[in-house]
């Protein structure tokens, strides 16, 4: 269930710069037989390896070509036989991390199936917190094995096929929207020398108390008295994720 957009070489797309029509994309390009010998040391597979773990470590921003190519171990301009610049290698990470995602099989139904992707998606997005900034509507062929899984287990529901997508990209957003909170936090403790929910709750505490203290937010107070989970991020996901399962579930009546 399914970023930062780097100048890609020529076009971004492949083509030729001016020459107004497109030209193969890049997996198109990969899957063709190269029209020279290719070293074995460089592969799509490694230079995607290479950049996940750059971005793993220090963030989207640090992964450029350059940087690639020394980690790599190769001329700089070795990897630009394979993509075109940034746009396409951010395409090919995605697809590599993407292609770490176990697919369900169809023994659980389409709520099975939805649930485990979900879940699964969220590990994905943590292990690789720079997959909140990289572009969601990448074209990759493991994203659309994803995508495969869960549309067919929600084929012959009686769904039509616009159906089927909005109940597909409803669920991804919630996945998405509720991940990208998720490292939204994470980043702003890391950066702040926090570690823990307490740690991070007396830290705010002074903006915390005083907002209280006006009286205007009684919801909010009686939250922050009796919640016993506001450090639960994985329950608090999974709660919202089964909400809205259950939300298709009694709408469509599947």
């Amino acid at each position: 269930m399914s970023g930062e957009s780097g100048k890609s070489g020529k076009n971004g797309k492949g083509g030729k710069a001016g020459s107004g029509a497109p030209g193969p994309g890049l997996w198109e390009r990969l899957e063709r037989p190269a029209p020279a010998p290719r070293s074995a040391a460089l592969t799509p597979g490694r230079i995607a390896a290479a950049a996940v773990a750059i971005a793993d470590a220090e963030g989207l921003e640090a992964v450029t070509m350059r940087r690639l190519a020394a980690d790599l171990g190769v001329a700089p301009m070795a990897a630009y036989r394979y993509v075109t610049g940034k746009d396409e290698l951010i395409a090919l990470m995605v697809d590599f991390v993407h292609g770490e995602l176990e697919l369900p099989d169809a023994a659980g139904g389409w709520r099975g199936t939805m649930r485990a992707v979900g879940l699964r998606t969220r590990a994905l997005m943590l292990a690789h917190p720079w997959m909140a900034r990289a572009d969601h509507f990448s074209l990759t062929p493991s994203q659309f094995a994803v995508s495969e899984r869960v549309l067919t287990a929600l084929d012959g529901l009686g769904l039509d096929a616009d159906t089927m997508m909005a109940v597909f990209r409803t669920v991804t957003a919630y996945v998405h929207g509720a991940v990208d909170s998720e490292i939204g936090l994470l980043r702003m403790m890391r950066k702040r020398g926090w570690t823990t929910g307490d740690e991070t709750r007396e830290g705010l505490a002074p903006e915390m108390t005083w907002l209280m203290g006006t009286g205007r937010y009684p919801a909010t107070r009686r939250y922050l008295a009796e919640a016993q989970r506001k450090d639960d991020a994985a329950w608090r996901f999974e709660l919202g994720l089964d909400c809205v399962l259950d939300g298709i579930a009694v709408r469509l009546g599947i």
